[in-house]
């Protein structure tokens, strides 16, 4: 009998990690992909959220071939103002757009990054985090400067 009652936890709690189930506690919360609010931006059609069963990179980089050939065709400028350097992660692939979210800025401003010697035009989002704590950069943004995905990449930000 104290076997029993050993064991019974270990079943309730393999009910509730099942998705097939939905153990001791109720329903687990939905889907593991949940479409996001869409984040305020500069870009006055931006690309759709990806479709809510998405599970590949290209499912989930939702942005045109118009949108990167704009990302890429880039023109410095003596008006360019470097930000410095920050340490980029992946950001949310949900969140569409070409975009990096970073403590170098305090209000939507357009800009641009640097990577291992490619450049893209980008939207620099403020994350309100504190100086030096990072970056988030978006799925397409990734794409676009070769960077690793799984990686995190010192990239070089400018604002316009």
């Amino acid at each position: 009998m104290k076997h029993a009652l050993l064991i019974l936890p270990l079943f309730a709690l393999a009910g509730c990690a099942s998705p097939s189930m939905q153990g001791l506690f109720g329903t687990s919360g939905g889907s593991p992909v949940e479409a996001a609010v869409p984040a305020p931006t500069l870009d006055p059609t931006p690309p759709p959220p990806p479709p809510t069963n998405a599970t590949t990179v290209e499912q989930f980089d939702t942005t045109t071939d118009e949108d990167r050939a704009e990302a890429t065709a880039v023109e410095v400028s003596s008006a360019e103002q470097s930000l410095g350097t920050t340490i980029a992660s992946l950001g949310p692939p949900t969140e569409p757009g070409i975009w990096l979210k970073t403590p170098l800025v305090t209000t939507l401003t357009e800009g641009r990054v640097e990577y291992q010697g490619k450049s893209i035009n980008i939207e620099l989002r403020p994350s309100g985090g504190a100086t030096g704590s990072g970056s988030q950069i978006s799925l397409a943004a990734m794409r676009l400067l070769d960077a690793p995905l799984t990686g995190l990449p010192e990239i070089s930000v400018f604002a316009r």
